[in-house]
């Protein structure tokens, strides 16, 4: 015998299942909907720059390292010093001078820095004034060509020259110019090491 099913129960059973198929619906799409949203999302982590300082070389100890008369610090410093004597404009050269921190530590004068500022910086600018009219009249025009070191450095240890602290010496470095077609040489009187570099301390005559 068929079953046979009264309005009532067809109602109820077709209003039963329509409220399955909304709700499976309804699931379906906020799982989509979470899924969407959770690979959309994307972290971006950027890193901050290290910092970066500068650090006087004057400040930190001496070290026994022989420098030598390569090396891009010690080109540096010799085109520095070459165009300071081409314009005579000697305070542009005094990152290519025995800095005043590593001079305190190096002699024993009573007072080192006003020795380094009255005596050898003075002695210095005139130096540079003086090398400057060795170019000639034409000085503005010489092209530097580059600095020799001769094979004569010494180590200086403490208390050979009025020093408390040890350093590497050469004298009579050149520094080579050409101006007019003509070479002229212009020579370093005396540079002193600092940590394995070169720097002048005296240009021309020791005084």
């Amino acid at each position: 015998m068929t079953p046979r099913f009264t309005p009532s129960r067809l109602v109820s059973a077709i209003v039963l299942t329509l409220t399955i198929t909304f709700a499976l619906a309804s699931c379906d799409g906020t799982s989509s909907k979470a899924a969407q949203t959770t690979t959309s999302e994307s972290t971006t982590t950027t890193e901050a720059p290290a910092p970066t300082t500068t650090v006087d070389p004057g400040t930190l100890p001496q070290t026994d390292e022989k420098p030598t008369g390569t090396g891009a610090e010690f080109d540096g410093r010799m085109k520095v010093l070459a165009n300071a004597i081409i314009t005579n404009t000697p305070d542009t050269a005094l990152s290519a001078f025995f800095p005043v921190s590593a001079y305190k530590q190096t002699k024993k004068n009573t007072d080192p820095a006003a020795d380094w500022k009255n005596r050898l910086i003075a002695n210095f600018k005139v130096d540079v004034a003086d090398a400057n009219k060795k170019l000639g009249p034409n000085a503005k025009n010489a092209v530097f060509t580059g600095a020799t070191v001769p094979n004569t450095v010494v180590w200086v240890k403490p208390g050979e020259e009025y020093n408390v602290g040890p350093y590497w010496r050469v004298f009579k470095a050149q520094m080579n110019f050409t101006v007019d077609g003509k070479t002229v040489q212009i020579p370093i009187e005396s540079m002193i090491s600092w940590r394995g570099q070169w720097y002048v301390v005296h240009l021309g005559t020791i005084r």
